[in-house]
């Protein structure tokens, strides 16, 4: 069930909270042993927590947009009494004393929280098959990635067992899994909506992001996820849109930019499927123009930089004293990072507004971007090399490629499921704002999507 289906069967007193608890429950005892999309199911806790919104309902009153509506959160958020593990055997059982603000706000919105969602170990990777309590499965092939390092909040909303999932994208984590599993993944306005209580995994480059099987769902969670909060020193002090404003206006008169550095080693099906997207904003009035972004190669460098020097600087204890704590690729990685030197981190933070600029010059031409999520398929769950056009690639910097950028440069990016490969995998394609104009982009994403 959709996210406005649900919402509008508990006004309407069709759907109580108890139901879709169940519905959703129902789900994870059929789907997750093999998914493996969640680490903690909340049971109990949830069903507790369906009753008492029963009993609002049937006395007339709603907490918020969200009331009964069941969710899951990627497992580096904090979530008051409910283990919260980072994917890492380091933190199996640690228990915080307090929710994270996006958590705050979901369960002030009404939402019952189903489960902690698997992740890629400590966030740090894209695959999402690295994890102390192991892969993810992609719910369209399960020998396949889910995509990470938001994995489990993904294939969980994608095989039914939560109408909505939170993530957090770092160089793509949010998009990364909603391209490969076939959903709609916003990675908002850098500071849109607050990181409290969320382990990091780079401070500057962190988002966290809504899930959803659909545009106006996705625009319906960001609204309850944003607003400023005065704990997080990177929140945006203002008060955010309504992001469902803009969904019906139409995209008539609009200009597309294709950017010519996204569309360089893509995988043919997924660069045939986003162009025949192209098409169809085409036949819905809008202009569609190719465009350069000349500093990419910089933005893409800088991104690199930054997300080493950030995550070195939260786990080189750790990792020293817990060496063992960490799965060898992730510990490799890390290893890595703690080697950049000092020099090369300040350097890419004097050009970072610089580089964010030039950036967005393109949006003197173009109103929105449009590009592929991802230039590869979903791959095998383990492999590391893949081929494409004949060019062998390694998996973990392919799928980052076309995501990152926009973690450094701060823009909205919003994933669309636009198609399926010949085997029956999702493609996603991203459209790109501006900053603070997310609600064009979902206007974008919900037009195509009536088609």
């Amino acid at each position: 069930m959709k996210l406005t289906q649900a919402i509008r069967g508990i006004k309407e007193e069709n759907l109580s909270p108890l139901d879709l608890a169940r519905e959703a429950l129902d789900a994870v005892d059929r789907e997750n042993r093999e998914l493996n999309a969640l680490i903690t199911v909340c049971e109990e806790e949830a069903l507790e927590e369906a009753a008492l919104l029963t009993r609002e309902q049937d006395e007339g009153r709603l907490r918020g947009p969200l009331h009964g509506i069941p969710v899951v959160v990627k497992d580096m958020i904090e979530t008051k009494g409910i283990r919260t593990t980072m994917g890492a055997k380091i933190f199996e059982s640690f228990i915080p004393d307090e929710d994270a603000a996006v958590v705050r706000r979901l369960r002030d919105a009404g939402a019952i929280i189903i489960g902690k969602a698997n992740t890629h170990e400590f966030a740090y990777g894209p695959t999402g098959d690295v994890s102390h309590f192991g892969p993810v499965r992609n719910p369209y092939d399960r020998e396949k990635i889910s995509g990470g390092s938001s994995s489990g909040s993904a294939a969980a909303v994608a095989s039914g067992m939560a109408i909505a999932g939170i993530g957090t994208d770092t160089g793509g984590s949010v998009r990364i899994p909603s391209s490969a599993c076939g959903l709609t993944g916003m990675k908002p306005t850098f500071g849109r909506i607050s990181k409290r209580g969320i382990f990091p995994l780079a401070d500057t480059l962190d988002h966290p992001g809504p899930i959803t099987d659909g545009v106006e769902a996705n625009a319906v969670l960001l609204n309850v996820l944003s607003g400023y909060d005065p704990a997080d020193p990177h929140s945006l002090n203002e008060t955010p849109p309504d992001f469902t404003a803009e969904l019906h206006l139409g995209i008539e008169g609009m200009t597309i930019g294709l950017p010519a550095p996204y569309y360089k080693d893509i995988d043919p099906e997924i660069e045939s499927a986003v162009r025949h997207a192209a098409d169809r904003f085409r036949s819905l009035g809008a202009s569609v123009i190719d465009v350069g972004i000349p500093a990419m190669p910089d933005i893409m460098h800088a991104q690199m930089v930054t997300i080493q020097a950030e995550a070195a600087a939260v786990h080189r204890q750790l990792m020293e004293e817990q060496p063992d704590g960490y799965s060898p690729e992730v510990l490799a990685r890390i290893a890595e990072s703690v080697k950049l030197q000092a020099w090369n981190y300040v350097q890419v933070q004097q050009k970072r507004q610089r580089l964010a600029d030039a950036y967005n010059e393109v949006f003197e031409q173009a109103d929105v971007l449009l590009a592929p999520t991802l230039p590869i398929l979903p791959t095998d769950i383990g492999q590391r090399v893949v081929t494409v056009n004949g060019k062998g690639m390694d998996v973990v910097p392919s799928l980052l490629r076309l995501t990152s950028p926009t973690n450094f440069t701060g823009n909205p990016s919003l994933s669309v499921p636009c198609g399926f490969s010949e085997t029956g995998l999702p493609i996603g394609m991203q459209l790109i704002g501006r900053h603070g104009e997310e609600e064009k982009l979902y206007r974008f994403g919900h037009a195509f999507e009536q088609l």
